[in-house]
Parts: structure tokens; sequence; C-alpha cells
């Protein structure tokens, strides 16, 4: 009798996996519900990045099965990869955590950085808010008026950490276009240049987005202390009228190659991302969640009054644009590499 019972016992252990409902199963509602999320920027508070992920913050929760919170964590370091590098291998992969990092971070991996533990094409990707343009902008004092100026006269940019957007632009049109500028690294992201270029202790910018041209810099925009002279990014941006496009200035199918692997993750703009491995029913109501966001009212009027740039983009699309960096050529990514010192 006994044996038999224990017989039983076991039967039902073994089964219990693949009756009982499991953690990762539970309903986008039930889950979510009481729950407090966290958007991580890997960028320092008031920049451009982080803007963007407080007023996605504000709106978002609405939208989620279940209306959690969610609150904003800055994690910045190395131009994004410490917070990317956390949402990979320590952030919780059950749709309570996800990220905005610099456009450049996700795509360290496709030139080779030991620093960057990860792969991007394993992310869930919820959404772009931004997908424009990148520009190189100076001070009118510096003497120089339009891009061919800087391929004769010396322009002092400032710049961040090497894995960063604002010195990967500056260090490219060098080695590629044979620009003249003196690249200056060290600050604290656009907010610490912005500050230089007040102080007179750089003379510009290159690879900084329009979003942040037209918050963090707008007053330095507007007064006309900064002149935009170069636009960059996958494609040209209709609205930025007389502003010349890198493309305009490749001389070969060769340097247009490059300037698309190098430039072409601009294009990610202001994405957000959730770790690998996250329940799919949960990717599927973050994904729909941003998407509403992107289409309310009251976001879109904040976003108004925070004078944020939108042209969003879904998940799909982002995760496509990604995997499609991802496969770059690797003679063309070997390039990119010596260019951009790796």
């Amino acid at each position: 009798m006994k044996k038999n019972l224990k017989i039983a016992i076991s039967a039902v252990l073994m089964l219990a996996p693949l009756t009982a409902p499991s953690h990762s199963q539970e309903a986008p509602e039930a889950f979510y519900k009481g729950k407090t999320l966290t958007i991580t920027v890997g960028i320092e508070t008031g920049t451009g990045f982080d803007l963007y992920g407080r007023a996605l913050a504000r709106h978002m929760g609405r939208y989620i099965p279940g209306n959690p919170n969610i609150l904003v964590s800055n994690m910045p370091g190395a131009s994004g990869l410490i917070a990317f590098n956390w949402l990979a291998n320590v952030a919780p992969k059950d749709g309570t955590s996800f990220g905005i990092v610099s456009f450049s971070a996700p795509f360290e991996p496709v030139f080779g950085n030991p620093q960057a533990r990860f792969d991007a094409t394993k992310f869930n990707w919820l959404g772009n808010m931004d997908s424009g343009a990148t520009v190189c902008a100076v001070r009118p004092d510096s003497g120089v008026t339009n891009w061919k100026d800087v391929m004769t006269r010396e322009v002092s940019v400032g710049a961040a950490g090497r894995a960063g957007p604002i010195s990967q632009a500056p260090r490219a049109l060098v080695a590629v276009g044979g620009a003249k500028l003196k690249i200056i690294e060290g600050y604290v992201g656009t907010a610490g240049v912005k500050l230089a270029i007040e102080r007179n202790e750089v003379q510009g910018i290159c690879g900084i987005s329009m979003s942040t041209m037209r918050t963090q810099y707008a007053e330095l925009l507007s007064s006309g202390r900064v002149k935009m002279i170069l636009q960059l990014g996958p494609a040209p941006d209709p609205s930025l009228t007389g502003v010349p496009h890198i493309f305009e200035f490749a001389r070969n199918d060769n340097e247009r190659s490059l300037y698309s692997v190098i430039f072409g993750p601009q294009g990610l703009g202001r994405s957000f991302a959730a770790p690998p491995d996250v329940p799919a029913a949960r990717v599927a109501a973050l994904r729909a969640a941003f998407a509403a966001t992107m289409k309310d009212p009251q976001f879109l009027e904040d976003a108004k009054k925070t004078r944020l740039d939108l042209s969003p983009q879904t998940g799909e699309q982002v995760q496509a644009f990604v995997s499609k960096l991802y496969a770059t050529p690797p003679d063309i990514v070997a390039q990119a590499k010596k260019i951009l010192g790796r």
C-alpha cells in the first residue's frame, strides 16, 4: 500500500510542472498589477536620453496591463556600456526592467569591444521615440561657416568617452573625410560639452542628436551662438534645410559604406530595450504600451512642453534595424574599427 502511494505521489510531482501554470506564464495584467517598473537611463541626468526616459515613465504605465508604477534610474558610465551590460547580465528578466542608452553602445560588440558583454540582437526592443538626425555644430566665432571650411581650418570639438557618439563621430570625420577637427575628450556627456562651448574651451560638437540640440542646446541654437554645419545618421533629414549630409562628401562607394556603418547606429535614436529572455507575453504587452503611449494626447502635450522631437518606431522595426547593422560585412567593420582606433 505504502509503495503504491509513493508511486502515485511521484507521478503527481512529475506531472505538476506540465499542468500547473508557471510564473512566466502568468497573464501580464495579473503580473504587473501592484508592481513598480524601472527604466534605466545609461546617460547622465538632464541629457536628452534622460528627458526622453522620464517623459515615457510619466505616461506609459497607463497602457501596461495592471497599470504599474514606473521609476527612472540613471546609471551613467562608458557612454552607456555600463547600463547595457547591467541590463543584459544583472537586471531582472521578468519584464519589470528596461532601459535606454546612447545609440552607439548597443553596437559595440560589432566592433569587437571586449567591455561589451552582450548581443543587442538578443534584447527585446520595445520601440524608438525619435530616430532623427545627428549633427555637427560650431560657434560662429570659430571662423567656420560651413563644412567645407573644416577641411582647411582646425576646429576644436568636445567629446566624452571613446565609445560615445560625440567621440566616434569626429574621429570618423577626421579619418575618412580628412576633417581638421581637434578632439578634446573627457567631458561628461553633451551637457559637459555645452558648458565647454559656453566657456569657449571648445568650439563645437559632432554627433549630437537634433532632439538634444532643440532641448539642452536650445538657447545656444536660438541665440545663434552655435550653428549646425553638417548632418550625420543613416539618411538625410529633410527638415534640416540647408544643412548638408555627410553622404554628399563621400568620394567613393567605400567611403559611403564606412559612413553607413559608423553613423548608421545613430538611426537607433531614443530606443528602449528590455533584457533578453523576458517572457514573450510581457514583451508584447510592453511593446503595445509603448506604441499606445506615442499616440496618447497627454504624452504628446508633455513632449511638446519639454520640446522633445518625436518620430516613433515600433519595437519590431527597431529589432530589424539592429539585426541589419549586426550583419554588416566583416571587411567594412574591419576598416571602421581601424578608423575608430578599436
